[in-house]
């Protein structure tokens, strides 16, 4: 029998209700068991987000362990863009509160706000003083939040060492940008953390959970002294200032270790300030090694080291100057004096340009090549900063026939600073060649303090070599182009001055401006210190020259790194380099300079670290016959010796002087057993004799013995003990 109407109704509804309920419970089921795993996930992105943490990064350190770069925690500032009422009087306390463009802001402001955003960063890292404005507002859509951020304590402070960091490539985290902390990004950055964030459905965070820890980064100790660098940056700045320079440079490195003691660059930059639109582009970029240049005369340095090394040329050798001028191959050079024959040493003293050319036309293309690379030019010398340059020396198949005259006076080559005081140290430390290095040692959080050892040099010149190079050095600036600017007072030094003329590549013609440069080192038996200075586009004319402008900023800073070095004088105290440099001429301060071709300079043999040789000052002999010169030598035999080399004794066992010695201004060498430093140096000085000096305490032997006779300015090697 047939439903009733109403019947089959109620059970199409109620099919349609089970129908109904069977579909909701298999999309329950789809939802909450066959894809569970994926809304759950889809969820979470919604209502949470994995963030970095950001790692503590390591400091940077000078050598006495004071910080240049370190981490603190400062205010960042954001804003949700939704809750602002009025854009623009938001963008104008904003702008006002923080110092920023208010048009740009209010910009960025409506740009954020139309596309719904609820979170907007204003400003990151601020200074103490902007973040207390701001916070005294009280603003309800504004919100304070710490980062770390990375301070400089000393400002423009070895800046281009340190190096800054910025956000690289528009990432979220900062990174190196230049110097240290870009070179050792890896090791100063650690390892960063990660967090889990809750956030509200407008996204705003209300929890977290740190769900790996982040690792600090490792500290790094420079080899830099502070005290050093600031000197060297003020010198700079002075010389800067009265050469009109345009730019500068200054190296001083430790010639046995290659640590690098300052490195300063003019225009600096503060690395706690991001760059702006009018700063010079040569602030931020490191000078001393980044920008060759022509050297000029300084690299006659490497001109007569590698003639000494592979001729038979010494420093009494006489060099046809060609009364000034020399025609090689078509091409006329001239030189600013007209000398007609100077000895090796005269041309490095005088800076003769005709004399380098002559003695690298002795030496040879090949030769001469050979040894401009083993000092390290046309290559880079590897030291830990980005961007070094090594310069330009082409190979002997590229050069010109007049090349060779080019190159021996340091033209037809561009170098660094930093290359300059690499060789300079090689002369130094008597003919090694180091590798720069800045950083000295690292530290893990938590770990010992490793220590980082140099490199092992590697030789390139033989001890005499280099040893006879610091004397003719020394002669620079005793009687040479250095002389009265690079004199030390109570120490010896050694150096040479370079003055490369620049050319207008435009004109065709060279400019009345230069590169004036001075590469040195002191003490010059044992030196503890190579400085290199470089001052880029001086005007005045001579004014310009290393010898008036490079030279002096040497000496101020040489006598600051020897006294911070504790080393000890090796001149009589009030003496300096330029009395010295009178009395070996033979005359008083106020003459002329004489001519000491057969004099090159003072003996200064070389003494590994630790061991300390003084050279006395050498007045006028005292003479004991009105024929005695002290120009005068001795001939190759001489008649009180005998054949044992001991002196002849007369019938009292007093060493006996004959006629021969007398005329030549022979006397007996003094006694200076159980005598002091000090004692012996104002004996010496008084007597016109040298001496070299070993040990401290008082005289425990001399050689020659006290009594033999000696010529004038004998050189005496005393031997001191406790």
């Amino acid at each position: 029998m047939p439903l009733p109407p109403t019947t089959q109704r109620l059970q199409w509804l109620l099919w349609a209700l089970l129908a109904w309920a069977g579909l909701i419970f298999g999309r329950l089921v789809w939802l909450q068991v066959i894809r569970h795993d994926e809304l759950l996930r889809l969820a979470e992105q919604q209502q949470q987000r994995t963030e970095e943490v950001q790692a503590l990064r390591g400091s940077i350190l000078d050598r006495t362990g004071q910080p240049l770069a370190k981490t603190l925690p400062a205010d960042s500032v954001a804003v949700d863009p939704q809750k602002i009422p009025d854009l623009k009087i938001a963008a104008d306390l904003l702008a006002r509160a923080l110092d920023l463009d208010r048009s740009q802001l209010l910009q960025r402001l409506r740009a954020y706000q139309s596309r719904g955003s609820h979170f907007m960063w204003v400003a990151r890292k601020l200074d103490a003083k902007p973040a207390e404005r701001l916070r005294g507002k009280k603003l309800p859509y504004v919100e304070f939040r710490t980062e770390l951020r990375r301070f400089y304590p000393h400002g423009t402070l070895a800046s281009h060492v340190v190096g800054s960091i910025g956000y690289v490539d528009g990432s979220d985290a900062e990174r190196g940008s230049a110097g240290i902390e870009s070179s050792f990004e890896e090791d100063l950055a650690g390892r960063p953390g990660s967090a889990r964030v809750l956030t509200d459905v407008r996204q705003m965070p209300y929890e977290s959970f740190v769900t790996r820890a982040p690792e600090a980064g490792s500290d790094l100790t420079l080899s830099i002294d502070p005290n050093l660098q600031y000197e060297a940056e003020r010198q700079l700045d002075k010389a800067i200032a009265s050469s009109h320079a345009r730019t500068g440079s200054i190296v001083a490195i430790n010639p046995y270790t290659g640590d690098i003691l300052a490195m300063a660059n003019y225009p600096r930059y503060d690395p706690n300030r991001p760059a702006g639109p009018g700063e010079d582009p040569a602030a931020r970029s490191n000078l001393a090694i980044s920008t060759p240049f022509e050297p000029g005369s300084v690299f006659k340095v490497v001109t007569l080291s590698a003639a000494l090394e592979s001729t038979n040329l010494t420093p009494d050798s006489l060099i046809n100057c060609g009364n000034g001028s020399i025609n090689l191959y078509g091409r006329v050079i001239h030189d600013d004096h007209r000398y007609s024959t100077l000895s090796v040493a005269d041309v490095l003293a005088k800076s003769s340009n005709i004399g380098a050319i002559q003695i690298a036309l002795k030496t040879g293309e090949r030769p001469l090549y050979k040894y401009q690379r083993l000092f390290g030019f046309g290559q880079k010398t590897g030291i830990e900063l980005a961007g070094e340059s090594g310069g330009n020396l082409r190979d002997v198949k590229q050069w010109m026939p007049s090349s060779i005259g080019s190159l021996a006076m340091g033209h037809e080559v561009s170098v660094t600073s930093l290359q300059l005081a690499v060789a300079g140290a090689a002369i130094a430390n008597g003919g090694m060649k180091v590798k720069p290095r800045l950083v000295i040692a690292r530290q893990k959080p938590g770990q010992l303090v490793h220590q980082i050892l140099s490199e092992q040099p590697v030789r390139i010149l033989r001890p005499e070599t280099a040893i006879t190079m610091r004397q003719m050095m020394e002669g620079v600036v005793l009687r040479g182009t250095g002389r009265g600017h690079a004199n030390l007072k109570g120490y010896t030094s050694g150096g040479k001055t370079g003055s490369a003329q620049i050319y207008d590549a435009k004109a065709h013609v060279y400019t009345h401006n230069y590169n004036a440069s001075f590469l040195g080192f002191a003490p010059v038996a044992n030196p503890q210190i190579v400085i290199a200075v470089t001052l880029n586009h001086t005007s005045g004319g001579s004014a310009g020259y290393g010898g008036p402008v490079a030279a002096p900023v040497f000496r101020e800073v040489a006598m600051d790194a020897l006294r911070m070095l504790g080393v000890p004088k090796d001149l009589p105290d009030g003496a300096s380099g330029a009395a010295a440099g009178d009395l070996l001429a033979g005359k008083s301060q106020g003459d002329s300079p004489k001519d000491l071709s057969k004099d090159s300079s003072r003996a200064g043999l070389f003494s590994p670290p630790g061991q300390r040789s003084v050279s006395s000052v050498t007045p006028p002999p005292v003479r004991e016959d009105a024929s005695a010169s002290a120009e005068t030598s001795l001939p190759d035999r001489r008649p009180f010796l005998d054949e044992g080399r001991q002196p002849l004794l007369d019938a009292d066992r007093q060493p006996l002087l004959t006629a021969s010695a007398k005329t030549q201004g022979i006397r007996s060498a003094p006694d200076f057993s159980g005598k002091s430093l000090r004692s012996v140096l104002e004996e010496s000085a008084a007597a016109g004799f040298q001496v070299e000096v070993y040990g401290s305490g008082l005289v425990r032997s001399q050689d020659p013995p006290a009594g033999t006779p000696v010529r004038p300015r004998a050189l005496i090697r005393v031997q001191f003990g406790r």
